[in-house]
């Protein structure tokens, strides 16, 4: 039995989604036991089979587009026939059965929906693609009124864990000042950093305000999540959105 995060949002009936957790899988240390991604020095063959698990028990319609995640903001349409991990961080779909996905351990996955159940898109959001502009570029390529529009924050490092410098900081509040209200100082020119904060910011500029999760922590709940922070070498988990046929 997978460890599953419920996406709990009001998304229409035909939205599915789901976010895993390191539970479940076959992977040995230290990508015990589902990790699901296949560039991070684990087994081959232990990813394939969790990622059989994975379409087993959500009985996925396809296997999820999974990107080569680079932390920018390019964004791909996953309508047609599958492209073998295009270099992206975010997909949107407006087709049936077309699975979209990104793999974390500490950065942000953000899954979307809109409220006719028309389009999803599914983005990884680290420091430097939020900061860039991720999220607005995945809401852009929806291609529907903002306001139709709902996310879901799933699980990503704490604000009391994600410690950064001044550096993270400029780069959200030189272009914003309002930014500063998800930093607070512990001296030295080091911050803490709330990026559930900074990514609700950046969808309600752009016109995105229903937005839903943004309560876990992948460093203090180490049993359930991989952190990258904490231990380096280690797996990912998924966030998966798709449209029911």
């Amino acid at each position: 039995m997978l460890g599953l995060i419920p996406v709990d949002w009001p998304a229409p009936k035909n939205v599915q989604a789901a976010t895993t957790s390191r539970i479940g899988g076959v992977s040995r240390a230290p990508f015990d036991s589902f990790n699901l991604a296949d560039h991070v020095g684990d087994h081959p063959a232990a990813v394939l089979a969790n990622r059989e698990l994975l379409l087993e028990e959500l009985a996925l319609p396809a296997e999820p587009l999974w990107l080569k995640q680079v932390h920018g903001t390019r964004i791909v349409m996953f309508d047609g026939p599958q492209v073998e991990s295009p270099e992206a961080d975010a997909s949107v779909s407006a087709e049936p059965n077309r699975v979209c996905a990104v793999l974390t351990a500490d950065c942000l996955p953000v899954l979307f929906c809109n409220r006719t159940g028309s389009r999803v898109a599914a983005a990884h959001a680290g420091w430097r693609g939020l900061a860039a502009g991720v999220l607005e570029a995945t809401v852009a390529q929806m291609a529907v009124a903002p306001d139709e529009i709902m996310a879901w924050l799933g699980p990503a490092i704490g604000p009391q864990a994600f410690e950064v410098g001044e550096d993270v900081r400029a780069a959200f509040v030189d272009n914003d000042a309002d930014s500063s209200a998800a930093f607070e100082t512990t001296g030295d020119d080091r911050w803490l950093a709330d990026i559930y904060r900074l990514a609700r910011q950046r969808l309600a500029r752009v016109g995105v305000t229903a937005v839903y999760g943004g309560d876990r922590c992948t460093v203090s709940e180490a049993g359930m999540f991989y952190s990258w922070r904490s231990d380096g070498n280690t797996g990912r988990m998924a966030s998966l959105v798709w449209l029911a046929s």
